[in-house]
């Protein structure tokens, strides 16, 4: 069995999520001013999110943490599903959000009014939010691609809905500044709408966790060249790969000859057990060598 391997991707990962509270707390601070000064519902749908992202960004922070710890005697396989956890609580949080604008929005069709004061603080706000959260989702799309981290994704998933709620927030300003009043609880409902849509993403995937849903076909495919390309393996049954965190568990029953020695055996699993964990930057591989004859070998699957 090969063990998994850590790098550097504890810190980025923990790196990621500090820069993600920090970045929540100056926004929400920016966008309460912002709103006070406005009376914008747009500036409130982004204030909202701005604050539950403060919410869901420090449940992260603290998900990520606890997925990080080595195992234990009571978690032998790890920590890594506090990950999907922090998933799942983060598209609550999101899908409150977009409850509760979806009633202030609905409240100001009703009663449309016209931005007439604070308008280029307004704009001025969420230009800023623009920037700043452009240059998050950067750090965190880096910190994605080196771990694969589902609860940095999951965070920088509602950063991206962030970037393109702050630009239609703008666009809404200006339009109801200059007499569209119905424009700004329009644009309130699309946004609602959008956040719940990007609710369900995180959902989805932080319950593919939950349930051990194997990992894409393009990295089974991979395992299975490596196995079926050995030159002294006769086939493979019963493969199984689930994602625990930034963790890959690969298991599988390698067919080999039953004339070899125990020995060279081993030697051929440790060797393809190496090659496989080598694909992922934290792999647990287990192989169990089963003998058949060569006459009774099946096609390989």
């Amino acid at each position: 069995m090969i063990r998994p391997q850590y790098s550097n991707a504890a810190n980025l990962m923990r790196w990621a999520t500090y820069a993600s509270v920090g970045t929540a707390i100056i926004l929400m601070i920016a966008k309460v001013i912002a709103w006070f000064v406005t009376d914008s519902v747009s500036i409130l749908a982004t204030l909202l999110d701005s604050s539950l992202d403060v919410l869901a960004s420090g449940l992260n922070l603290v998900a990520v943490r606890h997925a990080l710890s080595p195992p234990d005697a009571e978690h032998r396989f790890g920590h890594g599903k506090a990950e999907a956890l922090s998933g799942v609580g983060q598209a609550m949080f999101i899908a409150g959000s977009a409850g509760f604008l979806l009633l202030q929005a609905i409240g100001r069709i009703i009663n449309p009014q016209a931005v007439t004061s604070g308008f280029g603080l307004g704009v001025g706000v969420m230009v800023f939010s623009m920037v700043a959260t452009l240059l998050l989702l950067i750090f965190q799309n880096y910190v994605v691609k080196k771990t694969g981290s589902t609860a940095i994704k999951a965070d920088a998933l509602h950063y991206r809905t962030d970037l393109l709620v702050n630009g239609s927030v703008i666009i809404a300003l200006f339009l109801t500044f200059y007499g569209w009043g119905y424009f700004d609880a329009i644009f309130g409902i699309g946004i609602a709408l959008y956040i719940l849509s990007s609710a369900w993403q995180i959902l989805r995937e932080a319950i593919d966790l939950l349930m051990d849903h194997e990992i894409d076909k393009e990295e089974r495919a991979k395992i299975i060249a490596i196995v079926t390309n050995h030159p002294k393996a006769l086939g493979y049954h019963d493969m199984r790969t689930r994602r625990s965190g930034t963790r890959i568990f690969v298991q599988l029953h390698l067919e080999l000859d039953a004339t070899l020695i125990l020995a060279e055996a081993h030697a051929i699993a440790d060797k393809i057990e190496r090659d496989i964990a080598a694909l992922f930057d934290d792999a647990e591989v287990i192989i169990h060598e089963d003998p058949v004859r060569r006459g009774a070998v099946r096609e390989l699957s």
